[in-house]
């Protein structure tokens, strides 16, 4: 009896043996690989990146675009070579103007826009500019 138990546990030893090295093999799932578990997200601290915040408007550069977009939709204004700055709701004109009319004209447009509280005009008069 002895004999005939033999090949039943060799048998027996050869299918454990073949399904351990078939098991062995590269088609494992990335889950059960010690070197491809990482942490969860969850366990690292929430930190708000800075490039998340937005930034604030220069108030100031707002006024004066507002005022150069003024002088952009005047049919005589939009040609004249005028540079438009702002502080604190007072507004500086620098440039060239055809006429004493026209730099008048650019002072009154200024005014006119929302948020102005003063026009400061260095406009000088020159023909043909």
């Amino acid at each position: 009896m002895r004999l005939a138990a033999r090949p039943a546990i060799l048998a027996a030893l050869a299918c454990t043996l073949a399904l351990t090295v078939s098991a062995c093999g590269e088609h494992s799932t990335p889950a059960t690989k010690a070197t491809d578990v990482t942490p969860p997200q969850a366990a690292q601290p929430a930190v708000p990146a800075p490039a998340a915040q937005t930034p604030k408007a220069d108030p100031d550069a707002e006024l004066a675009a507002k005022v150069k977009s003024a002088f952009a939709s005047d049919p005589q204004l939009k040609m004249l070579p005028i540079d438009v700055r702002a502080s604190n709701g007072a507004v500086t004109l620098y440039g060239t103007a055809d006429s004493a009319r026209l730099r008048d004209q650019a002072i009154r447009t200024a005014e006119a826009v929302d948020g102005v509280k003063s026009v400061s005009a260095n406009l000088q008069i020159v023909r043909g500019s």
